[in-house]
């Protein structure tokens, strides 16, 4: 069953003492941003530990639930395409499809994973002032609310895309062509399959020459396959390191990499160490005390 937002956008803040869960999938996006409290999140058949100052963003390909440990206070910020073909006011409408596009094209090639999609401190640092503000203009309806909330959520989405396109590779944009986009995703689907991303199968997949398709992705992506295929595994090895207790043999055995030293080795030559040293490493900036 899907849930459907019938609105162009919906902002519900609440506090919640028991587990949100959720067997359905729906039509629209959703940001939410942790004010205040601890728990899981259940995403994807992946978790994430949740805090305060996490942003998450759940897109209507995922199945999400919360499971809370302290009392939770969230922003739930839902928005459809509708919103996105509506934002942002006082642009021509040559600007307005470029927005359109530009936004569609980043949040549907978001990452599947669980986790907080801001990196850097400063954006942060905006995100909570912007919760903060639309959280004060949603409770109190003020003069001109909701036209100041719509534009908070303009700067919001514009921070998450920008969170989002930073991940993606250098040369993937919104006029990346079609059939490269459908590659990524066949990708992201099989990545647990090792035998189903070669690319004689990827090539017989997508009707594409195996003597072309090499110079074909890394034109487009600025890497080869292999480079893209690993360092998409790499994240999920660190989403497995911070949000799990697997041990390394269990995600050596989940990834298909031929044993320990292989992922060391692989994972070190992407994050400068090996994947021990960075659960470690993690675990102290978390708990530094």
């Amino acid at each position: 069953m899907k849930q459907n937002l019938y609105y162009p956008f919906e902002i519900v803040y609440k506090e919640i003492d028991e587990c949100l869960k959720s067997g359905y999938s729906q039509n629209f996006f959703e940001l939410v941003y942790i004010v205040e409290g601890t728990g899981i999140q259940h995403i994807n058949k992946n978790t994430f530990n949740y805090a305060a100052g996490h942003l998450l963003l759940i897109t209507p390909e995922d199945h999400n639930s919360f499971e809370v440990i302290t009392t939770t206070k969230i922003l739930f910020i839902c928005f459809s395409d509708i919103y996105l073909r509506s934002a942002p006011v006082g642009v021509n409408e040559k600007e307005r499809a470029q927005w359109i596009k530009r936004l569609n094209f980043i949040l549907h090639h978001a990452s599947h994973l669980p986790g907080c999609i801001l990196k850097e401190e400063i954006d942060k640092a905006l995100v909570k002032s912007l919760a903060a503000s639309i959280v004060e203009e949603q409770r109190y309806s003020h003069l001109y609310s909701k036209e100041l909330i719509q534009q908070l959520m303009n700067s919001l989405i514009l921070l998450v895309a920008r969170s989002i396109a930073e991940s993606l590779p250098e040369k993937l944009s919104p006029v990346t062509d079609q059939k490269l986009l459908g590659v990524f995703q066949y990708i992201q689907d099989h990545i647990y399959f090792p035998d189903r991303l070669k690319v004689s199968v990827i090539c017989i997949q997508f009707n594409i020459s195996p003597n072309y398709f090499g110079k074909f992705f890394k034109r487009h992506t600025g890497e080869t396959l292999q480079d893209y295929i690993l360092k998409s595994k790499i994240k999920i090895v660190e989403t497995r390191l911070l949000s799990s207790d697997m041990r390394i043999n269990e995600i050596v055995s989940e990834l298909k990499f031929s044993d320990e030293s292989h992922l060391n080795r692989v994972f070190k030559k992407y994050k400068g160490m090996s994947p021990s040293s960075f659960r470690k490493n993690e675990l102290i900036k978390s708990y530094p005390d």
